[in-house]
């Protein structure tokens, strides 16, 4: 597997080191955009489906599931929790552009774990102001995917409901297992 810490610098066509970690990001892209060509997909995921897993860049969500590019949609966080805004995009995934089904993934490990809500307080004492959103922060992962699990399947503006499905990825072995709702 290749990291970003092992990215070949060679002098012809090589991502430069110099400069900020954007600065070499736009260098990436520029690379990238000279080979680009338009794959004419339009915004609709192929498969239906709308993916909600954490942000933790251990987790490279379409090698794992075996999706390509425009199979899903793919929406990112902290802890891959369902929180308000993700019910907005999963809103706008199902209804503006036809997802019917909802994975949640949640990973072993996670940063999560190991934060409480006094991470909150802390950053009010730092910056003087609270922040409105809260941690999410949680101690048993199963018990997190299905209360994320019972966010979506009671939320009134998703149409679709009944394949929730949500798992707990082992950043070990690459494994998902299967988080049983009840």
């Amino acid at each position: 597997m290749t990291t970003s810490a092992s990215v070949p610098t060679e002098p012809e066509g090589a991502i430069t080191t110099d400069g900020t970690v954007t600065d070499r990001l736009v260098d990436a892209n520029r690379q990238y955009a000279a080979a680009f060509t338009d794959p004419g997909m339009d915004a609709r995921p192929v498969l239906h489906v709308a993916v909600v897993a954490c942000m933790d860049a251990r987790l490279d969500l379409h090698a794992a599931l075996g999706l390509e590019l425009g199979d899903c949609h793919t929406i990112r966080n902290a802890g891959g929790v369902v929180t308000d805004d993700v019910i907005r995009s999963l809103t706008i995934s199902q209804r503006a552009l036809g997802t019917r089904s909802v994975v949640l993934i949640h990973h072993t490990g996670c940063g999560l774990e190991s934060l409480t809500e006094e991470f909150r307080h802390d950053l009010e004492m730092e910056v003087g102001q609270r922040p409105a959103w809260a941690v999410e922060a949680f101690r048993d992962v199963e018990q997190d995917v299905r209360q994320s699990m019972q966010r979506v399947r009671t939320s009134p503006f998703l149409l679709y409901t009944d394949d929730v499905r949500g798992f707990v990825f082992d950043v070990t072995t690459g494994l998902l297992r299967e988080v049983d709702p009840a």
